[in-house]
């Protein structure tokens, strides 16, 4: 049987390294808290409050109990190792590196929190695509990005609320706002933050030449009280109401139910038209009006605010671009950021964008440090 020791240090070491930089100690009392809380017999009173701390008991067991299921699955592991050398048993060879090969493809993923920086990372997130240069093939594109996103909010068990989507007037859709909601969810998408471009045949052209189009993700937040981090002024809203335009369903209504609201300060601009009624359209969107305002209060506190202000000026290639998606002549995606590349853009196209997202975290952390 080979020797598994090294290994099994290796692994003990990334362990208690994870143990300590996501405060196991501080997170076993916290939980202890938690649980007097959560059985208080008022809890519910406070209807929000109760969200709030039941949320944070949930996430906050989740937390020691993967630790500790860690380390007891290593521990196990490492007897079984001894044990084996003790009785010069090699049967259990296969069995130690399977084992020892999830445990690190475990550590990986519990790793990749470490690379979270922002104060809000854990939190679900407002996403926002919108069409740029180049016609029908942009639209087509924007309609791409956004299946790319609700299938990688899929792969990772995520939950998706799309709240407005406005057609294109051929192919595709000019604009589309929805929510990821799961743990981390910001902080994952906030490497998708900018502008992306396609180079491919134009499938809308005639004569099936090369057609470069742009399409732009902004991500800002989502915190169910944002309102208390900013105070919205009802003078200041422009509120419209329109007939839901998606593609149909049981949720799009032929009544005048979609909302628009423009915060007329700032220019700050949300629609949302899936929901069954005006009133839950228009409370929807002064909900995602709340978080982009604060995400704005939150930018202009910031010393780098270029870098977290989302996609900026123009979609287009004079307003620059984070990636590029290259379908013909040959095929191949790049991050111009982090120089991370993949020539699989079919498995990209369909929601496979995690390495290109820990491909960012590490790159910035190494900017920022």
């Amino acid at each position: 049987m080979r020797d598994f020791s090294e290994d099994l240090a290796s692994l003990r070491s990334r362990l208690s390294a994870a143990e300590e930089y996501l405060d196991l100690e501080g997170k076993r009392k916290r939980l202890s808290e938690l649980e007097a809380e959560v059985g208080r017999p008022d809890l519910w009173d406070d209807p929000d409050q109760a969200r709030s701390v039941t949320t944070e008991f949930g996430r906050v067991g989740d937390d020691v109990r993967l630790l500790e299921g860690l380390a007891a699955r290593l521990l196990d592991a490492e007897t079984l190792y001894e044990l084996a050398l003790e009785e010069g048993d090699d049967s259990v060879e296969a069995e130690l590196e399977s084992a020892l090969a999830e445990l690190g493809r475990d550590l990986d993923v519990l790793e990749l929190r470490s690379l979270f920086s922002g104060e809000h990372d854990g939190q679900d997130a407002v996403c926002e695509i919108h069409a740029g240069e180049g016609g029908t093939d942009a639209q087509d594109w924007a309609d791409m990005l956004l299946r790319m996103y609700l299938r990688w909010a899929e792969r990772r068990g995520f939950s998706v609320e799309v709240d407005e989507r406005s057609d294109g007037q051929e192919a595709g859709i000019l604009s589309a706002t929805f929510i990821v909601r799961g743990r981390y969810a910001y902080g994952l998408l906030t490497p998708e933050r900018g502008t992306h471009r396609l180079y491919r045949i134009s499938p809308f052209d005639a004569q099936a030449r090369r057609q470069t189009s742009y399409a732009a993700l902004d991500v800002v937040p989502f915190i169910d009280d944002a309102s208390a981090e900013v105070d919205i002024d009802e003078k200041d809203l422009r509120i419209d109401t329109y007939r839901s335009s998606g593609a149909g369903g049981q949720h799009v209504n032929v009544t005048d139910s979609a909302v628009r609201i423009t915060h007329v300060p700032t220019g700050v601009v949300v629609s949302c038209q899936n929901e069954r009624s005006q009133l839950q359209n228009k409370n929807k969107a002064m909900q995602i009006l709340a978080a982009k305002l604060a995400e704005r209060q939150r930018e202009q506190r910031r010393a780098d605010l270029a870098a977290l202000a989302g996609p900026q000026g123009k979609i287009s290639r004079e307003g620059g671009f984070i990636r590029e998606y290259v379908l013909a002549p040959y095929q191949k995606v790049k991050d111009r950021r982090t120089g991370y590349e993949s020539g699989n853009v079919d498995a990209v196209l369909d929601g496979d964008l995690d390495a290109f997202m820990e491909a960012f975290l590490r790159w910035r952390r190494a900017e920022e440090g």
